[in-house]
C-alpha cells in the first residue's frame, strides 16, 4: 500500500537536504499519516481511513461527511478504497 491520504491526495515529496556549506543532497518529506477509525452517521457504519494530520483537521472542521464528498469530488477517494468495520 502507498503511502497516500486517501481524503487529501498528499503523497511522498522530494526536496534538498542542504549542509552548512550548501551542498545539495536528495531527501524525502513523508506524509504524516495516521489508521483511523470513523463513524459515518449517514450510513450508520464504521470506516477505516488512512488520513494525513491535515485532514483529521478538515474532518473536524467540516465534517466527515462533507469531507469525503469534497475528496470524491477531487478525484482522491474511491469508496471501493474504504474499509468498512463490523462490530
Amino acid at each position: 500500500m502507498s503511502k497516500i491520504c486517501q481524503l487529501t491526495g498528499k503523497k511522498t515529496a522530494t526536496g534538498n537536504n542542504v549542509s552548512h556549506s550548501k551542498r545539495r543532497t536528495k531527501r524525502k518529506f513523508k506524509v504524516n499519516l495516521h489508521k483511523k477509525k470513523f463513524f459515518w452517521p449517514e450510513q450508520d457504519i464504521w470506516i477505516e481511513l488512512i488520513v494525513s494530520a491535515h485532514a483529521l483537521r478538515t474532518i473536524n472542521k467540516i465534517g466527515l461527511n462533507a469531507a469525503l464528498k469534497k475528496a470524491e469530488a477531487e478525484g482522491n477517494l474511491d469508496f471501493r478504497d474504504i474499509t468498512v468495520l463490523s462490530f
